[in-house]
Parts: structure tokens; sequence; C-alpha cells
């Protein structure tokens, strides 16, 4: 394994991370056991998960996730061996059934108090705002509708307050965001560095992978600037850089095929894409899924790469990944494509 440290901390951490938002809804509960205990047993010592887990979200399967971690953490006794993100859902349709109050001081005490109960912990070590309260583009939207209806008021310091509260409790150790956009990240820096008693945000977990490299564009240099490490989650889009929806008839129990609706990397485009993808590793002896792992890899603003899978067969690959070296021949072959079809899939 290969590792790195959360930015501006001495926490170190493992460049794979586990991720989890299959538990409880596509893999049962020895599932998830089986996969922590093979993930912690290759040195993968970070592992994220959200109050909203399982995806899709449901409110008869609220939280189960975290409840899942929590009976491991018990019945293993790992949980010093153990980095451990989580995230309190923002406001929205998604997360109705979870609270309407958005990311004020009584929710964000009352999410964490739930999550450190169910996860059966004293404390999480990165606490992440799931997605904006306030209108703007995430979740696959490209451009920002300046005209939508808008009614948030601009909250952040008293969420970076009561996030101190909680650090100073012990509660949680450092905060972090996630699908944010260029304006909302340095917006959260500049307060913490106008009011320097006010916590730093540490990493922002957004998607990226080899169908959509849109932190590129504007975060990648706020990241390296400012020292706020990306969390990449979707790194194969969905599955689909595994190339197993190329076939004629797709699995029938892989993700798209049980949530069609989850159809962010499934557009003509980035099929077009993926197949190009698919050649170049075919012509490299590569295994597509671990070339597009080992490409996320590579990037200087990866603090983490957030894998997840279904079977024991695909998280072994993903873990894997981390011993791949992509020759120059194959990272350009990936920009030739990249510059023929770029970013297909917001």
């Amino acid at each position: 394994m290969k590792y790195t440290r959360i930015p501006q901390t001495d926490i170190r951490i493992s460049k794979i991370c586990l991720g989890t938002m299959t538990w409880g809804r596509q893999n049962n509960e020895d599932e998830a056991h089986e996969q922590m205990d093979y993930a912690l047993d290759q040195g993968v010592n970070f592992f994220d998960t959200a109050e909203l887990y399982p995806v899709p979200a449901k409110k008869e399967l609220y939280a189960v996730t975290e409840e899942l971690i929590g009976n491991w953490f018990r019945k293993t006794g790992n949980r010093d061996k153990v980095v451990l993100a989580s995230k309190i859902a923002g406001p929205g349709q998604v997360a109705s059934h979870i609270r309407n109050t958005g990311f004020s001081k009584n929710a964000i005490i009352n999410a964490v108090e739930a999550s450190l109960k169910r996860l059966q912990t004293d404390y999480i070590d990165l606490y992440q705002l799931h997605w904006p309260e306030r209108n703007t583009n995430y979740f696959g939207q490209r451009g920002y509708n300046a005209h939508a209806v808008d009614v948030w008021d601009d909250n952040i310091h008293q969420v970076l307050e009561t996030l101190r509260d909680l650090i100073a409790e012990g509660k949680i150790r450092h905060i972090g965001l996630s699908n944010e956009t260029p304006w909302g990240t340095m917006r959260y820096l500049e307060e913490s560095k106008v009011h320097q008693s006010l916590p730093r945000m540490r990493t922002i977990q957004n998607p990226y992978n080899l169908l959509n490299r849109l932190f590129e564009i504007g975060l990648s240099e706020i990241s390296m600037r400012e020292q706020i490490g990306l969390m990449a989650y979707s790194p194969l889009g969905f599955g689909v850089l595994s190339g197993k929806y190329l076939t004629e008839i797709p699995p029938r129990k892989a993700r798209m095929s049980l949530f069609p609706n989850y159809n962010r990397y499934s557009g003509d485009t980035a099929v077009e894409a993926t197949e190009k993808y698919a050649q170049l590793a075919k012509e490299h002896d590569l295994d597509i899924a671990q070339m597009a792992l080992a490409f996320v890899n590579t990037r200087p603003f990866l603090t983490s790469n957030i894998i997840g899978a279904t079977t024991m067969e695909q998280l072994k690959d993903n873990i894997g990944s981390i011993r791949i070296e992509l020759s120059d021949e194959v990272l350009e072959g990936i920009e030739e494509v990249h510059k023929a079809i770029p970013n297909p899939a917001p």
C-alpha cells in the first residue's frame, strides 16, 4: 500500500480509501465485514461512509451502513487501526427523510452524535459536509442556474463555529467538503483564514475519473495552492470504466442494471470514450478498471482514491491497482482520448 496524509495534519492514510455506500443494500453485513477485514489486511486504513448510506437512499435503510461499520468495530476491536470519515447529509429531496434543517447548529450536533452512536466510537477522524446547502451545480449538473430560487443565507461562519466546538469536544478531529464548487471551497477557506479560531477544511470529496475530470478546471489549482486534498469518488464512474457495460447483456446484479436511473456515466459519448479507454488498456495488456484507478492514483492533487465493490473479486482488483505503474505511453494515450472526448460525463 502507498500512503499520504490528510493535508496539514499528522494523520497518515492509505492512498486507497474503502468506500462503503453499497453496504446494507447491495451487500449484507457479513459481506461488509469481509470487505473491511480484507482491506485492513492489505494496508487500507482509511474508510469513508455517510449517514445517507446505503445508496440509493431509502428511508427504511437510513444510516444502516454506519451501523454495520459500528458492529465491525465492536466485533474486531479495530477502531484504532482505522482513519474514519463520515458525512452529514445536505438538505433536499434525496435526504428529505433525514432532516429539513440543513446545516443548522442543532442539525450538525445531532448528526454527529447520532453517527458516533451508530459507529460505536467516541470520535470521527474526518467529518464532511456531503453537499452544499445552497443551490449550485453538483451531482452531475453541468452549469450553474443563477435564476434558481435560493433561500440560503450565508451561514458558513456559523457552520465552522459549530464544527470548531465539536472538535474541541473531541467528537471530530478534522473537517472536509464534498460535492463542492470552487466558489464554495474558497469561501470556506477564506472564512477560516480571516477568523483564525475557526477550523480549516482539509479535504474535498468530489467525483474524478477518466470520464469526468472537471476537478482539473478550477478545483485542482485550489487543491494544490491551498493544500486541500481531493478524495476522489466514483473513480470507475459507477463501474462503467470496468468495461462491464460494454457487453451486449450487462451483468444482472451490476449497479446500473439494478438502478438504471444512475445513468450519469452512460451517455453515448461516455460509452464511446469508455470503448477507447478499453482499447488502450487492451493494447498495453492492462485491465481497464485497474488502468482507470491507477490514473487517478497518479494525480498530484489526490489525497485518497475511494474505491467501492460489491464482490470480493472486485475489491481485490481495485485495491491491487495501487501496484500498477502506468507508462508514459499509456498516459499519453489517455490524454489523446481526453482531448478527443473531454469530460463526457458531468
